[in-house]
């Protein structure tokens, strides 16, 4: 039996939802090891390749249920915008307003 994989699927117009493993080590808000932003780089190239846009999930920590401007994503999305030479729209919230307009800014084709 032969696993499914994201390369077997029709993704032109849709919205995938990415989650990845962007844990990576920061110091003075700048990424300091890029290794784990790399190794997505195959996966969103190709579902950008195919039209869609890319919905990228991650995280460095909450803690204590409350946002640690120290913990912010912002920096990795700004690494991965070099890596890609793309836009990469960024929104710190995960839900509501911000989010969906961080989406619909990316559009087909975005990030």
């Amino acid at each position: 039996m032969r696993k499914c994989s994201i390369t077997d699927l029709d993704l032109r117009g849709k919205r995938v939802f990415v989650r990845a493993d962007f844990n990576v080590p920061l110091r003075n808000g700048k990424v300091r090891d890029d290794t784990r932003i790399r190794a997505a780089l195959p996966t969103i190239r190709h579902t950008l390749s195919q039209g869609a846009t890319v919905v990228l999930a991650s995280h460095l920590g909450r803690p204590g249920g409350k946002p640690e401007p120290a913990l912010s994503l912002s920096p990795i999305a700004a690494c991965l915008s070099a890596l890609l030479e793309a836009p990469v729209t960024f929104s710190e919230d995960t839900v509501g307003s911000s989010a969906h307009a961080a989406i619909t800014q990316a559009g087909p084709g975005g990030i």
